[in-house]
């Protein structure tokens, strides 16, 4: 027999009607001959309700009382789904997440999964009934080894849902939702809207890192890690949803389903150089000129950074293989002479990057490896992130020290160091899906000493108040006593308390003061095909200018470029890069 984890959300579950019409589905399946573990929500907006009830209590409820209070939301619907199979003549049994053997860190309100002792569930399976799982929750063995119930936090269903797949080794996942699977952007915003038929593990944990809600990116780390068959589809019809592909070989640190290390490897590329442009028109368009010019000129561009603009003008600072670095500066010579500014580039540079699921996430991982090349008396020329790597530019002299260095913190062997790898092109599109993200907001630290060790103090401070931090930007231009800007994004929720940790930090440096920027939108686009296509960016940006947009901040990673605009223009920008693309169901 087939063995199938099936997860239904909150809308799926919103009524007793739709308790029932899931029941019918989930039989049908049984039908068929699969054996059935089905992890569930809360009903509908039950969870928020229960919230809501907290907060006309006190507005600082403990965290293990909202565990105890959140994790009744999934009883409720454990037991009627499980009353409805049984209605229907389908034998079923119900578990908590304690009963189920979910076993957590003990981190009310946010715990994350050590692992599942499955003895239970399998127990039932050989009596061939439904096991119906309660998800989002578990159980951690706090002090004295006394069983406390523990929550997952946001997205806690999906995660449960995968890691019990992974345990069981389940021939699929399936997620079932309000939605027909992955589309290429947000359906509210842009109608034309498209289903993907598959989309890789790498490139959905960037798009719900960057806002796509259909899954969380813990579920998506966990089906990566451990090669889960995983699909996402819709709740009310029979339609085959989305695929999430995985390379299924990633290496896998020893330690908890989410405590390994999400540091799967590091890679070394050397013969970069840095082309610097400064003090060029802050307008929109300048940045779509800019690579339109470039990819005439058969120029490959890497990465891609553009820090916020200083009065009437801007910088932007993109890397290239030193064998392009001729053609680059000719190009650059051109745009140069007809729009004003000014041009530097710097050879005997290399690329240090880590990679892995969920980097960003964890706060402390970048400012361990800032602090690791700090340690080593490394300075940092350029800085790129994204959800899945993290990217500096050295000097290529301290390049295989770096490489030792920060091998021995993340505990990497032989096999996961690369120098110099070659990335296999399978010809996966360039843009795969586009999201848009209001829920950040840009500060920039001003006037930070130019010296090793500043953006690891930064990341650090943050990191010990679990901020995780998005688009990191160090500025190229030096201001007259030599020292840089560095910007960043993080979420509106953390605002507060990442101001009052970096005041305390930057009280120590002479002159520097923090900066918040206006109500921004990130739009970013990704595609695993960004790397073999040359003129990417300029399409991106082509498309931003198009509506007379004006760029705030770019970062570029290998699969995912992203833009920094005013909130305003955030769905405009959305839509037309949408189009650009021909990503639409009318385009198609």
């Amino acid at each position: 027999m087939t063995l199938l984890v099936q997860k239904f959300g909150g809308t799926s579950l919103g009524s007793i009607e739709r308790i029932k019409a899931v029941a019918e589905r989930i039989k049908s399946s049984k039908e068929k001959g699969d054996d059935l573990v089905v992890v569930v929500s809360a009903m509908g907006h039950q969870t928020d309700e229960l919230t809501q009830l907290a907060s006309k209590i006190t507005l600082d409820p403990p965290r293990r009382e909202m565990d105890m209070l959140l994790s009744t939301g999934e009883q409720v619907s454990i037991s009627l789904l499980t009353m409805a199979l049984n209605e229907l003549g389908t034998p079923a049994v119900s578990l908590t997440g304690t009963q189920a053997g979910i076993i957590t860190e003990s981190a009310h309100g946010r715990a994350r999964i050590l692992e599942i002792r499955t003895n239970r569930i399998r127990d039932f399976l050989s009596q061939g009934k439904i096991i119906v799982i309660a998800g989002f929750q578990g159980t951690s063995l706090g002090m004295g080894g006394i069983a406390e119930i523990t929550t997952l936090g946001r997205g806690g269903s999906d995660t449960s849902a995968v890691a019990l797949a992974a345990s069981l080794e389940a021939e699929k996942c399936e997620i079932y939702t309000d939605v027909p699977g992955v589309l290429t952007t947000d359906p509210r915003i842009v109608k034309d809207a498209k289903l993907m038929q598959s989309i890789s593990c790498d490139e959905m944990l960037e798009l719900a890192s960057l806002g796509a809600a259909v899954l969380h990116p813990r579920a998506v780390e966990i089906a990566r890690n451990f090669g889960v068959n995983l699909v996402v589809k819709s709740s009310w019809d029979n339609l085959d949803g989305t695929t999430l592909t995985s390379k299924k070989n990633h290496f896998l640190s020893k330690g908890g389903i989410e405590h390994r290390s999400p540091v799967d490897g590091l890679e070394l590329v050397e013969n970069q150089a840095v082309v610097a442009l400064s003090n060029i028109p802050d307008r929109p368009g300048i940045a779509a000129e800019l690579f339109e010019s470039l990819s005439e000129g058969e120029v490959n561009v890497d990465l891609i950074i553009q820090a916020t603009h200083q009065i009437n003008s801007n910088d932007i600072t993109f890397t290239v293989a030193e064998n392009e670095l001729k053609n680059a500066q000719i190009q650059c010579k051109k745009f140069i002479d007809t729009i004003g500014g000014d041009i530097s580039y710097q050879k005997g540079l290399t690329k240090l990057s880590i990679y892995g699921a969920g980097i960003m996430g964890r706060p402390g991982i970048t400012s361990s490896l800032f602090q690791t090349l700090f340690d080593s008396g490394i300075n940092i020329r350029l800085i790129a992130t994204s959800e899945v790597k993290v990217s500096c530019v050295i000097d290529a002299e301290l390049g295989k020290k770096a490489l030792r260095s920060v091998g021995e913190v993340f505990k990497l062997n032989d096999k996961q160091i690369a120098l110099n790898p070659t990335i296999e092109n399978n010809n996966e599109p360039e843009v795969r899906g586009i999201a848009l993200d209001k829920d950040q907001i840009q500060i920039s630290v001003k006037n930070v000493p130019d010296k090793p060790g500043t953006a690891s103090m930064i990341c650090s401070k943050l990191a010990e108040k679990n901020i995780s931090l998005d688009t990191i930007v160090q500025s190229e231009r030096k201001h007259l006593d030599s020292t840089k800007d560095i910007s960043f994004t993080l979420k509106k929720d953390d605002r507060s308390q990442a101001k009052y940790a970096l005041e305390e930090l930057i009280a120590n440096w002479k002159g520097s003061k923090l900066e918040e920027g206006e109500s921004i939108a990130r739009i970013s686009a990704v595609g695993s095909g960004m790397p073999f296509t040359k003129g990417t960016a300029g399409k991106i940006f082509r498309a931003i200018a198009n509506q007379k947009i004006n760029i705030e901040m770019i970062a570029t990673s290998e699969i995912r470029t992203t833009c920094i605009i005013s909130e305003k223009y955030g769905e405009k920008a959305l839509n037309e890069i949408h189009s650009c693309f021909g990503l639409g169901e009318s385009q198609s």
